[in-house]
């Protein structure tokens, strides 16, 4: 069914005027994008397990996103609202695809771009920025999310080789990434890793029968007495500081990249209602419909308006980090809400993967989890406002 051309849900809250022209135009390539390049096979590739990664990646270094926000190195050195208002467009096409966006360049990029040596930015950055190189960040194991301190992974000195054992787990892009950022546990604290794909003893397996982020390459990361030499360790990155603060730029990624998602879904379930005829009148004409819409729609453009506020803090160096957690906490909690209010508009049409409110909805539900769980930005908010640490 063709859809008439939607309402700007947005635009009721003037967001466009925070945001100059130059942000704006780069919103409006990747969106165009989006449009030409994702939305016309990601059905497909979600009924299909199925990204076409490597594709992909270099039409998205093209398009100058891969670690839009970092400075040199072939990178475009963005402001950080920019950067956010891409994830926005990427994820309003799917989660995967910000997802693959946000772990080549907030994770993996920013490791390597924040803790790397010289000539480790050298040797990576630049082909990651054109996405002639893929990297994926291995932090979570089997046993420890939320608790990153407790990972098992560990790095022994051999010599002046370092030899790594464990596990990550849930890691995006693994199985096809040139080079993963292991971090493990050492003599001497939380260190960092540059693991090349082909060194003996790694092995990334993919993690299959997902039911969410179908279109994304999920793994896992096996490390069996892996030898590296000493020059694979980050050198600017000791304890847990260093694995966190590159989780706080992949946050800031979701924060708008959530919404984004939710925007596709109010803006393809509003076209719906106008075009949907019931009783011999558009389904939109009705006062329960437009209620939910009119809720759904002021939750989209608060969560907008909060994450144009953290944009321009980042931009301004003056974000606290765990400002971050009332974005990702918000965005993610109303995207879902959005989402599946979205599906009751569309009845059984929202089931089905000719529209894409359930497929958001499913991924959601990942995006509800990883890069910290909704309870967990509870208790950074909550440690805040009281005092008090409630995390143990």
């Amino acid at each position: 069914m063709t859809l008439p051309v939607p309402a700007p849900t947005l635009t009721y809250f003037g967001v466009d005027t925070l945001v100059d022209a130059d942000t704006r135009e780069l919103q409006a390539a990747v969106r165009g994008f989006v449009d030409r390049r994702i939305r016309p096979h990601v059905a497909t590739w979600y009924e299909q397990g199925h990204l076409p990664v490597r594709d992909l990646a270099r039409e998205l270094g093209e398009l100058g996103v891969l670690g839009m926000h970092l400075d040199g190195y072939g990178c475009a050195g963005t402001s950080a609202v920019a950067y956010g208002l891409a994830c926005f467009e990427l994820e309003a096409g799917d989660s995967g695809l910000r997802s693959l966006v946000s772990v080549q360049g907030s994770l993996a990029m920013y490791a390597i771009w924040r803790f790397g040596s010289e000539e480790q930015k050298q040797r990576w950055l630049p082909r990651m920025a054109a996405g002639e190189a893929i990297g994926c960040f291995g932090l979570t194991e089997p046993d420890f999310g939320s608790d990153p301190s407790g990972m098992r992974t560990r790095a022994r000195r051999d010599g002046s080789d370092w030899v790594l054992n464990g596990t990550k787990m849930w890691i995006t892009n693994g199985s096809v990434a040139d080079v993963a950022v292991v971090w493990a546990r050492t003599d001497e604290g939380i260190r960092g890793f540059l693991v090349p794909a082909g060194t003996p003893g790694f092995s990334a397996p993919e993690i299959t029968r997902k039911l969410s982020l179908r279109a994304s390459v999920t793994s896992e990361l096996v490390l069996d007495d892996v030898r590296l030499p000493a020059d694979a360790m980050l050198p600017e990155a000791a304890g847990l500081s260093g694995p966190l603060s590159c989780l706080n730029e992949a946050r800031f990624g979701i924060v708008f990249g959530a919404l984004g998602a939710a925007h596709d879904c109010l803006e393809t379930t509003v076209a719906y209602a106008r075009s949907r005829q019931i009783f011999d009148r558009p389904l939109a004409a009705y006062q329960a419909t437009q209620l939910k819409l009119a809720d759904l729609g002021l939750e989209l453009g608060k969560g907008m308006l909060l994450a144009l506020q953290i944009g321009a803090l980042k931009d301004a160096g003056t974000l606290d980090h765990r400002q971050i957690s009332l974005g990702k906490l918000n965005s993610v909690r109303e995207a879902i809400a959005i989402a599946r209010e979205c599906r009751t508009i569309l009845g059984a049409a929202g089931i089905t993967l000719d529209y894409p409110v359930l497929r958001h909805a499913a991924n959601l539900e990942s995006v509800l989890t990883y890069e910290g769980t909704s309870e967990v930005h509870q208790l950074i908010i909550g440690q805040v406002l009281t005092g008090h640490a409630a995390f143990r």
